[in-house]
């Protein structure tokens, strides 16, 4: 797979000696788990929608009905106690194309699977990624998921006054543990649904194969868009040590230290964001995306390299050890 770049910009990458990502590893279309494209309009979904029936999460005084929870523009704010006072960009955002942030990436900032993890990062790092999307240095090998639709219109569609105070508030969240990491041969049956891999109602169990299977801790309280619960990631047997070999020495060349970049602990260093306790579907969708030449912004050169020579193998590993950490 190529990607087109102009002669100034060719000529600047190779006296800096990075090579602009011409081509994957191999050829294996992008990992469904990762990349999940379903569709809201399921029967799940639909039940209840318009119930005026007051709903409780665990861990709230909070009474909301269904509906209520459905609106993009005002946020189900289950626990409004636990996070600082948001902007409304963040909560309520501004009709008919400005997305409120907190509803994909919640009010805590540590969002779910088709979107991000985005808490404690830093605002220029916010900042730049609003400008990738609205000039197209960001974008998917799967332009129709939602989550690259949504953020490709909402930055076309924020101001740069509502973005700064957005980035404000997410870099002031501290991450908290988000993903509890499960290793095994074989895992729940599951289907997609929602535009995320959730556990089949009907049952039974199936080979793990060479996936991440990331999956609310409850389904309930995602559907009511509840940030008091998180995810489980069911990931290969022997993914977490693979992974941390691969992330501490760079696998005799393969790739480099994460720390090289990213900081000692995992944590951000300088531009590079942290990576540490993150999603795991979109550390792989990033570093799929980046070795597919979607990823073109000056700031990310330093991962074409380090993506190039991935098999998606490496990714899964590397996804499943880092989402292990402490945030």
């Amino acid at each position: 797979m190529s990607v087109k770049l102009g002669p100034i910009a060719i000529a600047l990458f190779t006296a800096i000696g990075i090579a602009a990502p011409t081509r994957a590893a191999d050829d294996a279309p992008p990992p469904y788990w990762a990349f999940a494209i379903g569709s809201y309009a399921t029967e799940e979904t639909r039940k209840g929608q318009n119930d005026d029936i007051p709903l409780h999460v665990p861990n709230s005084d909070v009474v909301m009905t269904r509906k209520q929870t459905l609106d993009i523009f005002n946020v189900p704010d289950w626990h409004p106690d636990q996070h600082p006072p948001a902007p409304d960009v963040v909560m309520r955002g501004k009709k008919p194309n400005g997305y409120s942030c907190a509803y994909c990436h919640y009010p805590n900032g540590m969002g779910i699977p088709e979107s991000a993890s985005i808490a404690g990062f830093s605002v220029d790092y916010i900042v730049q990624q609003f400008r990738d999307y609205r000039s197209g240095a960001r974008s998917s090998v799967l332009p129709d998921m939602i989550s690259y639709k949504g953020m490709a219109t909402l930055a076309k569609n924020t101001s740069d006054e509502d973005l700064l105070a957005a980035a404000k508030y997410f870099a002031s969240l501290k991450p908290r543990k988000w993903i509890r990491v499960i290793e095994g041969d074989t895992v729940p049956k599951t289907k997609v649904a929602e535009y995320l891999v959730s556990i089949d109602p009907a049952g039974g169990t199936e080979p793990i194969g060479n996936r991440i299977l990331e999956v609310p801790e409850s389904m309930t309280s995602y559907d009511l868009h509840d940030d008091g619960a998180g995810f489980i990631d069911y990931v290969p047997v022997g993914s977490i040590k693979k992974g941390e070999r691969l992330a501490k020495t760079g696998g005799n060349g393969k790739t480099q230290p994460c720390a090289s970049c990213h900081g000692a602990n995992l944590k951000g260093l300088g531009v590079a964001p942290p990576i540490a306790g993150r999603i795991a579907s979109n550390i792989v969708r990033q570093l799929y995306d980046i070795q597919h030449g979607k990823r073109t912004a000056p700031e990310v050169m330093p991962m074409w390299s380090v993506a190039a020579k991935l098999s998606q193998e490496d990714m899964v590993d590397l996804a499943a050890y880092l989402a292990s950490r402490d945030p």
